[in-house]
């Protein structure tokens, strides 16, 4: 049986004839509702434009930026007590080692883009497959690895992650393992408390009813249906990802001269002129913290509009 139609009267109050946002939407999909309220949203407006430029600036910083990553165009221009400030051929200026500021700004958000999205990629996957694990089988294998995401919770972030980047090396790739690695239990744990509420729910017990196996509702209707809060976890993780690259480059963890193009090392590197130029630091710290801030931004205005529990009214 079709459903029966909606008609709209022209002008009518509301509730005589004029159906209501609800009614409109009936028979629409969680995810457009959701992109609906995201529209709605300035707080996912201003963040989706910050990640946007974020992303544009790191992919096109070949054309954007003046000059190659660690070129050195103005090195006879700095003196110990002196670097030259923005100027015409220099538009934010030189830093130490006469790079020029703005070009390293631009390739630095290509290092954190990258850093950040394969570092949280790999504490996503490794999070959905002991999150799928411990909510799909239940029983010994649940206690045996919540009690692994417990000792991994129990050490600070930061802490774990200067620890495994010291032992992996001081590489760029040692940095993503470090921070994928701290995002493990945070996913795994997040996936298997969704996976628990969703086997209460309705269709699970029908399809069970139905005579499916466990394995089958299991990974056809439990595990879709608990992706969403792990998707939107993953967003806001971005942020923290970005921030704990910067963390690890300026502890010196993050491979590399001194001239790479990272805004973390660009920190490290302006400690000692922050007396006679501390744009040096004001510039790159304010990228993270942008960049941290669009991610965070988005992040928390796709929880709401996912989430009708959380949503504002």
């Amino acid at each position: 049986m079709s459903a029966p139609e909606v008609y709209e009267v022209p002008n009518a109050p509301l509730g005589q004839g004029r159906p209501t946002d609800e009614a409109r939407l009936a028979g629409a999909s969680h995810w457009r509702l959701a992109a609906r309220r995201l529209r709605r949203n300035p707080g996912a407006i201003v963040g989706a434009a910050i990640v946007v430029v974020f992303i544009l600036v790191a992919v096109f910083a070949p054309l954007i930026a003046p000059y190659d990553a660690g070129e050195l165009p103005g090195r006879a221009e700095v003196r110990p007590t002196y670097i030259p400030g923005p100027s015409d051929e220099y538009l934010l200026g030189l830093d130490r080692y006469g790079a020029d500021l703005f070009s390293q700004l631009v390739w630095g958000a290509r290092a954190s883009l990258l850093i950040g999205v394969l570092s949280t990629l790999l504490g996503l996957l490794g999070g959905l497959v002991l999150g799928a694990l411990s909510g799909g089988l239940g029983g010994a294998t649940d206690n045996v690895i919540m009690r692994f995401v417990d000792l991994l919770l129990a050490v600070p972030s930061l802490l774990l992650a200067v620890s495994i980047a010291a032992i992996a090396g001081q590489t760029p790739a040692a940095v993503v393992i470090a921070i994928g690695v701290v995002q493990v239990p945070i996913f795994a744990r997040l996936l298997r408390g969704s996976m628990f509420a969703q086997r209460g729910q309705d269709y699970v017990l029908a399809a069970r009813s139905l005579g499916l196996s466990k394995r089958t509702v299991t990974m056809s209707h439990v595990l879709p249906n608990s992706v969403s809060p792990v998707i939107v976890q993953a967003t806001l993780l971005l942020a923290t990802a970005v921030i704990e690259a910067a963390a690890l480059s300026y502890l010196g963890l993050g491979g590399g001269s001194p001239t790479t193009a990272e805004w973390g090392r660009m920190l490290t590197s302006a400690q000692n002129e922050l007396e006679i130029a501390p744009r040096l630091a004001l510039w790159p710290g304010a990228c993270i913290a942008v960049t941290a801030l669009g991610f965070t931004l988005f992040g928390e205005a796709l929880r709401e509009a996912l989430d009708p529990r959380s949503r504002k009214r």
